[in-house]
């Protein structure tokens, strides 16, 4: 009886997927971990986490173990990396390669994310009309873009005017919708089964850049983490803590973060974080000074206009921050900026990504981490995947070759933002090959 209920409850176990940066771990994360496996009735929730780098085009505040640790302990049951391709690429990038790895896992039945709305629904009807791209919204949104408008205002504009129906463009204004209705675009596209399900984003707005209550925003606790060195200030934010000591300017952030992550939080302070764009500032002006305009078009996000500012302005590049600012313009937003140097930085170039999209968008499931409480998500990933479990580097040998590729890509961004930590903190550097499983 025994060994038939085990299998029993194998066959009906429920996964839910949560396409997450945590950047840092904060108590909205925590909630989020707890709303997804209550509204979706699983038993477990599986992470694809951004590396080192995250969506808006600039290093992690912190390195990606150290993320994935505060996710296992408050309880995710096991934290996969993102290829950094997707990771760092737009929101369409990004969505498409975090929906095709959690189809491509074979396990998970849902997946949870965060929006401003709640509104399902809502979300969806954009993303049917985003996806299908009738004939009247795609005229219009080529009227709007012939105007000079950037991309995300041109799309917004269309779709107001080819639904009638402000409210549902203006769902576009919140980054967490934006994203929601990317995952959606996503799921249809790929006609993946994954049933989605979305839940409010609570406490503070995304952009906010000051702790408020106990769910502040990511943002307003990198800006706080800013000053948590005066030594190590390589940047000034929105938020003063001129006169704070460094025991006072953690201490403001135990209402913000769970405990085991203040914890660590504590203990890794000026060991591996913080890091900031401008600790790469040299290195990405390396990338550029052996540039020329065609060369830098064959890199993810840089359009012929941008490589020429690019060039033109690069005798006034200061540091990675300021030049990022000074390359803005009415048609290119700041974030594409951020990620097309970043592309660079990295070597990260269409034609390859473009081969690694053809191919089917993955070749491995990379595990940084897992709860020991979880470890037969292994056994089940092992038997229904269409991807290879890679838990150690040495593995890579029998993967494809556009996956070695894609493999060798991720590598060299850990170990370039290992090196600028070891750098910076002084501390011994660890091959990303030397990186053992974390285990929870």
């Amino acid at each position: 009886i025994m060994v038939t209920l085990t299998i029993y409850k194998e066959i009906i176990m429920k996964t839910v997927g949560l396409i997450t940066e945590y950047n840092p771990f904060h108590n909205g994360h925590l909630y989020h971990i707890q709303e997804a496996l209550r509204v979706t009735g699983a038993d477990t929730a599986i992470v694809v986490m951004s590396g080192d780098y995250v969506q808006r085009g600039v290093p992690a505040i912190m390195p990606k173990r150290l993320r994935a640790e505060m996710a296992l302990k408050c309880g995710a049951g096991a934290v996969f990396e993102l290829p950094v391709c997707y990771a760092t690429g737009s929101a369409e990038y990004f969505a498409m390669g975090a929906i095709s790895f959690l189809d491509r896992l074979g396990i998970v039945d849902s997946v949870c994310f965060g929006s401003e709305c709640a509104d399902l629904s809502s979300l969806q009807t954009v993303s049917g009309i985003l996806y299908s791209e009738p004939d009247g919204y795609r005229e219009l949104l080529k009227k709007y873009l012939k105007e000079g408008r950037s991309f995300p205002s041109a799309r917004q504009a269309a779709l107001a005017e080819y639904t009638g129906r402000e409210e549902l463009a203006s769902l576009l204004n919140d980054p967490n919708n934006i994203l929601g209705i990317e995952y959606l675009k996503a799921l249809k596209k790929l006609n993946s089964s994954i049933v989605p399900f979305t839940i409010r984003r609570i406490g503070s707005h995304y952009h906010d850049s000051t702790l408020s209550g106990t769910c502040s925003s990511a943002s307003a606790i990198r800006s706080l983490l800013a000053y948590s060195g005066s030594s190590l200030r390589t940047e000034r934010s929105g938020q003063t803590f001129e006169n704070a000591s460094y025991t006072n300017l953690l201490g403001a952030l135990e209402d913000q973060v769970p405990g085991c992550c203040m914890e660590l939080l504590k203990d890794y302070h000026r060991v591996s974080y913080p890091v900031y764009q401008n600790d790469f500032s040299l290195i990405l002006k390396y990338k550029l000074l052996n540039k020329r305009p065609g060369n830098l078009t064959r890199y993810m996000d840089v359009s012929e206009e941008l490589a020429g500012r690019i060039c033109s302005r690069l005798n006034d590049f200061f540091n990675y921050k300021q030049f990022c600012e000074l390359l803005k313009t009415r048609e290119i937003t700041q974030t594409r900026i951020n990620r097309a140097l970043l592309h660079i930085m990295l070597g990260l170039k269409k034609d390859r990504i473009q081969k690694y999209i053809d191919g089917g968008y993955h070749f491995y499931a990379r595990l940084l981490g897992i709860r020991r409480d979880s470890e037969k998500i292994i056994t089940r990933i092992s038997a229904k995947s269409s991807l290879p479990l890679l838990i150690r580097l040495s593995e890579s040998s029998l993967l494809p070759e556009p996956g070695q590729k894609m493999l060798r890509d991720d590598i060299l961004a850990s170990n370039l933002y290992t090196s600028v930590v070891t750098d910076k903190f002084k501390t011994a550097f660890q091959n990303e090959y030397k990186q053992a499983l974390l285990k929870v």
